[in-house]
């Protein structure tokens, strides 16, 4: 499979909030850097499940617009196909624009994915929003109130 044909795949597959559709364009190793946690989500399960939030939580998601290069990865610092997918969404209310970094392995998997998203208020609202979905669905612990 080739980056270009998994991307569009990717992008079908989140315009049509169709989590099984992502199953296989992960690499079982996949991490997921995003603009709210500084240590990455790891690994396909953790990511799918991620993945099942934000298709809840975001309202009148659209993709924009994409472009396409390469770039170096986060973890091994190796240049690798990459494609960049712009967007826009609102979260609680909030006008969310941003951008998805997929990054490729050899065989076309979608190894490494950056989310970044702006304004800061937007930001602010997007992680209480996933914080709280990835609580309800088991993923990480509640939050310490203590």
């Amino acid at each position: 499979m080739m980056s270009a044909e998994t991307a569009d795949r990717f992008r079908a597959a989140v315009e049509k909030r169709d989590l099984a559709a992502l199953d296989d364009l992960f690499t079982e190793d996949v991490r997921l850097y995003s603009p709210v946690k500084f240590t990455p989500f790891e690994g396909r399960p953790m990511v799918l499940g991620l993945f099942g939030v934000l298709l809840r939580t975001f309202e009148e998601f659209r993709y924009v617009g994409h472009f396409d290069g390469s770039a170096e990865t986060s973890t091994d610092a190796a240049q690798a196909p990459s494609e960049i997918l712009l967007f826009r969404a609102n979260v609680n209310g909030k006008q969310i624009h941003g951008i998805d970094l997929l990054q490729f392995d050899e065989a076309g998997l979608i190894k490494e994915f950056t989310v970044m998203v702006r304004p800061q208020s937007a930001v602010q609202a997007l992680g209480a929003a996933v914080l709280k979905g990835l609580v309800k669905d088991g993923l990480v612990p509640a939050p310490d109130a203590g």
